[in-house]
C-alpha cells in the first residue's frame, strides 16, 4: 500500500523565496533606474498650505517638452511654464536650444510670451543662480551660453516684502488673489534648486508666505511662480499630485 508523505516546510520555504526573488527581480532594477539625487519633503505652514518640495542641485535638472499629466510620464519633477494648446509661453531653454523646436520659433519655450517675465537662470560657468526678467532667451545675461538653463514663470522676488506684489501683477501672473493650486521654483544660498507645488487651494500671497516660512529657514534666496491650477503636478518616488489630471507640457525634470 502507498504511504503519501506531507511535503517538509525546509524544502518548501526556499522555493517560495527563489520564486519570490525572481518576480520582484525586475521591478527592482526598474526602481534603482529611477532618480535618486533629491530630496523630497511634505511640509506644513501655519497659514494651512501644505507644501511638496523637492530639492536638488541644479546639474541635475532637464527643461523638457512633454504632452501629458507628468505623474504618467514616468518621468520625476514638476510642471513648467505656462502653455495654451500645446504651445509653450514661458522661456524653457537649455544652452540657446529651446525645449520644443528651434530658436526664436513661437510656441517653442524662446519666450515669456506677451511681457517680460521672471525667468530663473542658472550659470553653470559662474556656478550661480539669478532671477532675469526678460522677455525671450535672446536677452539672458549668461556667462557661456552653451552651459545654462533657464526656466520662464513670474518673478517671486523672495527678497523683496514691499515691491513682490506689484512686480508680480506686472508680470501677469494668472488669477493670483484667487484660491488655486500652486507650483513654484526656488534657489537657496547653498546652490540647491527647490521644486514646489501645493495641492492647497490658495492666493499668490499665501503661497509665498508658506514658502518663506518653511523652506530653507531663511537661507532661501529667490525664484519664480510656475504654471498653477490644475497644471500644478508633481512626480517623485515617495509621491504623486495630478492636478486635475490635464496633460501639461513641460516639465522640470530631475535626471538622476
Amino acid at each position: 500500500m502507498l504511504q503519501y508523505r506531507p511535503v517538509t516546510l525546509w524544502l518548501f520555504f526556499p522555493i517560495l523565496g527563489l520564486f519570490l526573488s525572481m518576480a520582484l527581480y525586475p521591478l527592482a532594477i526598474e526602481n534603482n533606474k529611477k532618480p535618486h539625487a533629491y530630496t523630497y519633503s511634505k511640509l506644513h505652514a501655519t497659514n494651512g498650505v501644505e507644501l511638496h518640495v523637492l530639492k536638488t542641485k541644479p546639474e541635475n535638472i532637464a527643461l523638457k517638452a512633454i504632452d501629458k499629466n507628468v505623474t504618467k510620464t514616468g518621468l520625476y519633477g514638476i510642471n513648467g511654464g505656462f502653455f495654451y494648446n500645446g504651445d509653450l509661453l514661458s522661456i524653457a531653454v537649455t544652452n540657446d536650444l529651446p525645449a520644443k523646436g528651434e530658436a526664436n520659433d513661437y510656441g517653442t519655450g524662446w519666450y515669456n510670451t506677451d511681457v517680460s517675465r521672471g525667468t530663473l537662470v542658472w550659470d553653470e560657468a559662474l556656478q550661480a543662480f539669478n532671477v532675469q526678467i526678460v522677455k525671450h532667451a535672446g536677452e539672458l545675461k549668461v556667462t557661456d551660453r552653451n552651459h545654462y538653463w533657464a526656466q520662464g514663470g513670474v518673478s517671486m522676488k523672495l527678497g523683496d516684502s514691499m515691491g513682490w506684489e506689484a512686480q508680480m501683477i506686472a508680470e501677469e501672473m494668472p488669477a493670483y488673489d484667487e484660491n488655486r493650486l500652486r507650483s513654484a521654483a526656488a534657489y537657496d544660498t547653498l546652490g540647491n534648486v527647490w521644486l514646489i507645488v501645493t495641492p492647497t487651494t490658495c492666493t499668490i500671497e499665501q503661497f509665498r508666505s508658506a514658502i518663506l516660512q518653511n523652506i530653507a529657514h531663511g537661507q532661501l534666496v529667490d525664484g519664480i511662480f510656475l504654471d498653477g491650477d490644475g497644471s500644478s503636478q508633481l512626480m517623485s518616488r515617495e509621491n504623486k499630485l495630478h492636478g486635475d489630471g490635464r496633460e501639461v507640457y513641460q516639465i522640470m525634470q530631475i535626471m538622476k
